[in-house]
């Protein structure tokens, strides 16, 4: 193909420019194809014609008057046969290539030359030569327009100079009479290359035009796909989430039943402890075996923490509504601070300010939630070193309020904070794992949302964000 009749739009994208371009070769190499296979039949019905051409008519024109059985009916038949016969079985074995194509021009040029000297140079035979110029148009190909008419005027050059009566039907013509007609091959395939171009361009078009829509085709198949895909995954999520669900509702359920039944033989045998606990001090055995006071204390450290966790799963389990009330905030978490167990080197300091308006809380409930971000942060803290926990809150200038809880431990890793708040998750080595999701569930029934942040290696901190519905004026009548 060529260069000067290549032209890509700006909006074609490079993959579309490929596909463009092969359809273009497709389209060419067919329309070729088709091209071949009708000078396969005209190849043939030249020899035939060249064959009664030379019976019928060649005699009287090289012999006047007299007819007879001429030299020339030997040449249609052979010289013929070999014009026809090579290219028509290039046209059958190689359709559509290079090769072919400038085969079949340079012999239909010959055939052209051949049916001119059968007739003795008559003018009205060179028309020949036009006709197969415009055939030869079809292959959509300029350089087998220029191979043709190259062939052509070399024929009418040389046999011009060495043979004039075959090719002018005279024995002394002028010598320029070749460039007369390579003139008129030359207008004709001007007029000719245009049309090529022209095609061509169509054919670029049209092919342009349906890789742009099979492009557009498959973008939608795609993103069709994409969304199928994205629904098939979003209905097994809610199928999955759906089934935790059901699990988690069956062992709360569980979990409420069974911890109401453990939480009453774990207060008689805290009690049963404390008694024997009492008794055994005023003993012998209780002053003098140092190993009764250390297993005693075992015991009471274990119910203590089994109690915790029947605690924490009657939370999870019972869901109970908020009722607010106005409640200040900086009390609350001083009160907060004195339940979680003190623990050596930590500092728990309480940076509430004292100007904050008091928010509508329900205030056991977020002194829970209190109690447990506290608790955590100064359980985050490694115990060979000393640490510092701080509950900061500050008001918002669209009025909602923010309160934080932070500590300078070792951080959380960022696979496990995005699961941090899941039930049954934790990082400790003791514990349900309810203690965050509590948390959660509490704030979101405030109406509030809590976030987890941390720079691993250097301490967390949890977020408790307030909207400004949740602020009312200190002087707003409470409806518990």
């Amino acid at each position: 193909m060529s260069a000067s009749f290549t032209h890509v739009p700006a909006y074609v994208s490079q993959c579309q420019e490929g596909r463009a371009e092969a359809l273009l070769a497709r389209q060419l190499r067919d329309s070729r194809g088709r091209v071949d296979a009708l000078f396969t039949w005209l190849m043939l019905g030249q020899w035939a014609s060249a064959i009664l051409v030379a019976v019928f008519f060649s005699p009287y024109g090289w012999e006047g008057r007299v007819r007879g059985v001429h030299l020339h009916v030997q040449t249609a038949v052979l010289l013929g046969g070999v014009l026809s016969l090579f290219p028509v079985l290039l046209t059958r074995l190689l359709p559509g290539q290079v090769l072919t194509r400038h085969v079949v021009a340079v012999n239909q040029m010959l055939w052209s030359a051949l049916l001119i000297h059968l007739t003795g140079g008559r003018i009205e035979t060179h028309f020949h030569i036009f006709g197969s110029l415009a055939v030869l148009s079809f292959y959509r190909d300029p350089k087998v327009l220029l191979t043709a008419s190259g062939a052509i005027v070399v024929d009418h050059c040389l046999r011009g100079a060495l043979w004039p009566e075959s090719i002018y039907g005279q024995l002394h013509p002028e010598w320029w009479r070749f460039l007369e007609h390579a003139f008129w091959v030359a207008v004709i395939d001007a007029v000719l290359l245009v049309a090529c171009r022209d095609a061509v361009r169509e054919l670029r078009e049209k092919a342009e035009r349906q890789a742009h829509a099979e492009q557009s085709s498959e973008r939608e198949l795609a993103l069709r796909a994409g969304q199928l895909d994205a629904a098939v995954r979003e209905v097994l999520a809610f199928r999955d989430h759906a089934g935790r669900l059901e699990r988690l509702a069956s062992l709360g359920q569980l979990t409420a039943s069974v911890s109401h039944e453990l939480r009453n033989p774990l207060a008689a045998a805290r009690t049963a402890h404390a008694f024997v606990l009492r008794r055994m001090l005023k003993t012998d055995a209780g002053t003098t075996d140092p190993r009764i006071p250390r297993f005693l204390d075992i015991i009471d450290r274990e119910l203590q923490a089994c109690t915790v966790i029947i605690s924490d799963l009657l939370d999870y389990a019972k869901g109970r509504p908020p009722s607010f009330m106005p409640c200040p905030l900086k009390p609350l978490v001083e009160e907060a601070i004195s339940v979680v167990p003190v623990r050596e080197g930590v500092r728990v300091n309480n940076q509430v300010p004292d100007g904050l308006p008091v928010p509508h809380l329900d205030r056991e409930q977020f002194r829970q939630v209190l109690v447990n971000l506290i608790q955590n942060a100064v359980e985050a803290i490694p115990p060979e070193r000393t640490g510092e926990v701080c509950v900061h809150a500050d008001q918002s200038v669209d009025g909602g309020w923010s309160l934080r809880v932070t500590d300078d431990g070792p951080g959380i890793p960022a696979p496990l904070l995005e699961r941090i708040f899941e039930p049954m998750f934790t990082t400790k080595l003791r514990g349900t794992g309810l203690g965050l999701a509590i948390v959660k569930s509490l704030v979101q029934g405030h109406g509030a949302r809590i976030q987890a942040e941390s720079d691993f290696g250097h301490g967390s901190r949890f977020t408790v964000l307030f909207p400004d519905a949740r602020v009312p004026d200190v002087a707003v009548p409470v409806h518990p």
